[in-house]
């Protein structure tokens, strides 16, 4: 059976995508962020993982206003990368692993969650950048592992509670380690800290807040099911609630993790970014 290796968080947002291009990894702006990933690439290539669960939400490339499904899981051969802007490069495509994405939609609905199962998908910055984060040269280092992508909606509400999204978790870790084949799987939890874009408190960031969750999430996320969807969007921002994909994935892991590495830096394009590395109890 399969084993899910652990569950590293990060943010996912552009301007990340534009310092990885043009390499700012020791410009003073950009340093305290990048600093917090040796730690993780080192896991990384001492781990070896076969497979990346990476969920994240889509910013309107592969779902829009009009059409956003509360999960979503991509079943596809690949995934293509398109141009939204940004002044991102288009990438290769990333390859998928359609084998263990049947498995977990099969599973998923057995356990009663609803999915929108992708067999074509468009992957913006939320997927591609944790790719580049942490397997530099992405989709084409040779020991990135093949890719599911997990999508959840966190623009149009009602968005999930953090409680669904932690249960969310907790059925695809199931699915996970009963996949039947010897491999090794990493999840990634993508998006926030706390940020908003836009309206009157545009450039809201909430530090006390971020270390209450980054805290909480390592040893007792339950409490955190305790936040309704509304006092997300006030403690953490609008943006802020992309924290639910955390929960997924810490759900995921089950309840005895080990804290390997956290990084914490404020601000990066007015977003509070988190990297945090939990590895699972053997």
């Amino acid at each position: 059976m399969a084993k899910i290796l652990g569950g590293i968080t990060t943010s996912h947002i552009p301007a990340v995508g534009n310092a990885i291009q043009k390499e700012l990894y020791d410009d003073p702006y950009w340093k305290p962020f990048f600093d917090g990933y040796p730690k993780v690439h080192q896991w990384i290539k001492d781990t070896k993982p076969d497979y990346v669960i990476n969920i994240y939400n889509d910013h309107g490339l592969g779902f829009f206003l009009d059409r956003m499904p509360t999960f979503a899981i991509g079943a596809a051969h690949e995934y293509r990368n398109e141009d939204e802007g940004w002044g991102l490069p288009s990438l290769d495509p990333f390859p998928g692993a359609p084998e263990l994405s049947w498995h977990i939609i099969e599973s998923m609905v057995s356990d009663e969650f609803d999915i929108t199962s992708c067999q074509e998908l468009a992957v913006d910055h939320g997927f591609v950048v944790p790719m580049q984060l942490f397997w530099p040269g992405a989709p084409n280092n040779p020991d990135m592992p093949r890719a599911v992508p997990i999508s959840a909606n966190t623009v149009q509400h009602p968005i999930p509670t953090l409680k669904r999204a932690l249960d969310f978790g907790k059925a695809l870790g199931k699915a996970l380690r009963s996949f039947p084949e010897d491999a090794k799987i990493v999840i990634l939890g993508t998006g926030g800290l706390s940020h908003q874009l836009d309206g009157e408190r545009a450039g809201f960031i909430n530090k006390e807040f971020d270390q209450y969750c980054l805290e909480n999430i390592v040893s007792n996320p339950e409490e955190l099911t305790k936040i309704t969807r509304m006092e997300l969007v006030e403690k953490a921002g609008a943006q802020g609630t992309e924290f639910l994909m955390w929960m997924m994935m810490r759900g995921a892991l089950g309840d005895n993790v080990t804290e390997i590495t956290r990084n914490y830096h404020i601000p990066i394009s007015n977003t509070a970014a988190g990297t945090l590395l939990l590895e699972c109890a053997a």
